[in-house]
């Protein structure tokens, strides 16, 4: 075994608040220096090195993951103009097709069944990743977006993973590409009715979206700036209500939100603001028509901690007369059982996306000429599982398109009739081989957590796995920004499970499966919250005989990651093994520093060390980088990638070099880094299967479950 790599102490003062930090690995900061570039390097051989001997293992997990997957394949068409639209992918390539067929007969509105396998009448290729990524190591398609005559597509790729995107125009009628071309972009573009202008976001050198400007198709001249957040707290971006009828604008802290609207046909016209923006008000808008009139959906959480749905007239918020959502009439009023997420706006009906008992639910109204019905919600019979509204592009459709999925049931495109509720089955996911659902089963449980809190557990596991403690488990959590971490069927995670895993999810405070005060309650001076329900859901299931702590490896990334950091600060001994995904973990020195991306809009989610001194010394309580300390620490593994703008990559390098610094133990912490990959890691689905194979068995072998 090679020995890990040293990486120099040169001591730099971090000084705030009268407090004096010594840092002895910032210099690994700068990506472009090659003593950095050299010691990423080593670190990759020395992790190789120490993992060589799964080898055989990681070639198997890999075979055990294509064998399960359906790699020529078709998406469920999704119906928009004269075209049915759908993405394909072919077995041996990367990326996904995607590609077009002519709708038969306009008054039919059941999707085609189409053969992978056969070659599909009057098809129209309209965008093969696989071309448009040849001769780079990394692809992201950012953009696909279709003008309402589904003449013009206009689409983005970032080839580095910086998430700067170059936007391309392609006329569908002749294949041509247009010389119109958008570079430094962010993912998104909208167009205009009628096609004459596209809409797209550009960053600043904080990668922060915070200018939406216009171009006019065909123009070669500098497109035109029609909206610039100056407020470094605030995102902006572009879109359409679902009608298609007007174009939004969008701007929004962690906590505060605001919207400007222009009908879709005058883009050459004023976005007028919706709602002013209040300090903790958070609002999003949507089209309906009540009748013969327009009317504006409002979900806001003004006086409505878990958000309530208003209707406005139209007129009254595009004339800017819409001071607080109070002025509108109730649609769905806000109830402190439902946390309402989204809505999805049609013709004749309204779909509300909201959570009730950490579960994610569907609601139907009728809208009527005089209003919208009452809700109705859509049941599903499993305990635990995620449904969801998409793939629909057209305001009149008579059928929606849902989605389902469960850990045991593999998602699931229905067709539902929003009068009767019933359904279609659409298709299923393919797991191949001799998958049965029956074999698994899932459950909640619930961990107490050291303040009393109840923190809800989803566990998924083989039938026959023993309940006697034996069990090898893995334990995943997030816990930031409201984000929910709901129940979804992995193929790749049955290389687990049928080796005798456990599979658990601690839904732990500072994300959203439990209402905005489940949020709150992880979040700036309480977020100590999200790591304690962490570390009490291990050792609930631990006391419930699903596993043991010298066989329990904890898993998060990005945010999550920070939670795996402190956690192996405050519980070293409840985890065998700790993987760390693109892990925040120095988090302090970053939200200290203004200049770097992201920074300033993060202080509504930990607070403003800068400014504040409780808040300074309350994160660098828990930033995982400023309490190791000196005993013995699980093994770890950090995955991290070179050109990650969100969570640089100086994070994870300068915790695993002090890591080996200070812990006592003899248990291995690598370090592995995608050279040519942003914060979602490596691109290409092979390239992904081979990078969790890597982590799958690297799990497997250090719960000794090999």
């Amino acid at each position: 075994m090679t020995q890990p790599p040293v990486a120099p102490r040169r001591p730099v003062v971090r000084s705030h608040h009268g407090d004096d930090v010594v840092d002895d690995y910032e210099w690994l900061r700068d990506i472009e220096d090659p003593e950095v570039l050299a010691h990423l390097e080593a670190e990759n051989e020395h992790t190789a090195d120490r993992t060589v001997h799964l080898a055989d293992l990681r070639q198997t997990i890999f075979d055990e993951i294509k064998a399960r997957t359906q790699e020529t394949d078709l998406s469920v068409p999704v119906r928009h103009g004269a075209w049915w639209y759908y993405t394909r992918t072919v077995e041996g390539q990367q990326y996904g097709i995607r590609a077009r067929c002519p709708i038969a007969d306009p008054a039919d509105w059941t999707p085609p069944v189409l053969d992978a396998g056969t070659t599909i009448p009057d098809e129209e290729v309209l965008l093969d990743s696989n071309v448009e990524a040849e001769g780079h190591e990394f692809f992201s398609l950012g953009a696909f977006s279709l003008s309402d005559d589904d003449r013009y597509l206009a689409w983005s790729v970032d080839v580095t993973g910086d998430e700067r995107y170059t936007i391309r125009v392609k006329d569908l009628h002749t294949g041509e590409v247009l010389p119109d071309e958008i570079v430094g972009a962010a993912a998104g573009a909208t167009w205009s009715a009628g096609a004459t202008h596209l809409f797209y976001s550009t960053v600043d050198d904080a990668w922060r979206p915070h200018q939406v400007w216009r171009h006019r198709l065909g123009d070669t001249g500098d497109d035109t700036l029609v909206h610039e957040e100056p407020d470094e707290r605030y995102f902006t971006g572009v879109g359409r209500t679902q009608s298609e009828k007007y174009l939004v604008i969008g701007s929004s802290s962690k906590i505060t939100s605001e919207a400007r609207l222009l009908p879709a046909d005058d883009p050459e016209g004023e976005f007028r603001v919706v709602m002013p923006r209040r300090d903790g008000v958070e609002y999003s808008v949507e089209h309906a028509v009540v009748g013969d009139a327009d009317v504006l959906l409002v979900l806001h959480n003004d006086g409505a901690a878990d958000f309530e749905l208003v209707s406005v007239p139209m007129a009254l918020a595009l004339a800017g007369e819409l001071t607080r959502a109070a002025q509108g009439t109730v649609v769905v009023g806000a109830d402190p059982s439902l946390r309402l997420e989204d809505v999805d706006v049609f013709a004749r009906h309204l779909f509300v996306s909201y959570r009730r008992a950490a579960m994610t639910r569907i609601g139907v109204l009728a809208i009527t000429d005089e209003g919208f019905g009452p809700l109705r919600e859509v049941e599903f019979a499993e305990e635990l599982f995620s449904c969801g509204v998409g793939g629909n592009a057209e305001w009149d459709q008579p059928l929606v398109r849902i989605g389902f999925g469960s850990f045991v049931t593999p998602s699931t495109v229905y067709d539902l009739d929003p009068d009767t509720f019933e359904t279609v089955l659409l298709k299923q996911a393919t797991v191949l081989g001799d998958y049965d659902p029956a074999d698994y089963v899932q459950h909640r449980t619930w961990a107490t957590a050291p303040d009393g809190t109840q923190v809800p557990v989803s566990v998924v596991a083989r039938a026959d796995t023993p309940r006697d403690g034996t069990a090898p488990g893995l334990l995943y959590g997030y816990g930031a920004y409201e984000i929910s971490i709901d129940p979804a069927m992995s193929a790749m995670r049955l290389s687990l499970l049928d080796r005798g895993f456990v599979f658990a999810v601690a839904h732990v405070r500072g994300g959203g499966e439990m209402g905005r005060a489940w949020y709150d309650d992880g979040k700036l001076g309480h977020k100590r919250n999200t790591f304690t329900d962490f570390v009490a859901a291990a050792r609930h299931l631990v006391d419930e005989g699903w596993t043991a702590a010298d066989r329990l490896v904890a898993e998060g990334g990005s945010a999550g990651g920070l939670l795996m950091g402190a956690v192996a600060n405050l519980a070293p001994e409840a985890f065998c093994g700790i993987l760390a995904n693109v892990p925040f973990v120095d988090a302090l020195t970053t939200i200290l520093d203004p200049s770097l991306p992201l920074t300033v809009i993060e202080w509504d989610e930990w607070g403003n060390p800068l400014a504040d001194p409780e808040v300074y010394a309350y994160m660098k309580s828990y930033t995982p980088y400023e309490n190791i300390r000196a005993t013995a620490y699980p093994s770890i593994l950090a995955v991290t990638s070179l050109h990650d703008t969100r969570v640089h990559v100086v994070e994870p390098t300068k915790w695993v070099a002090r890591l080996r610094e200070t812990a006592t133990g003899s248990a291995p912490v690598l370090l592995k880094t995608e050279m040519h990959a942003g914060h979602g890691g490596v691109s290409g689905r092979y390239a992904s299967w081979h990078e969790r194979a890597f982590e799958l068995a690297w799990i497997i072998d250090t719960a000794g479950a090999a």
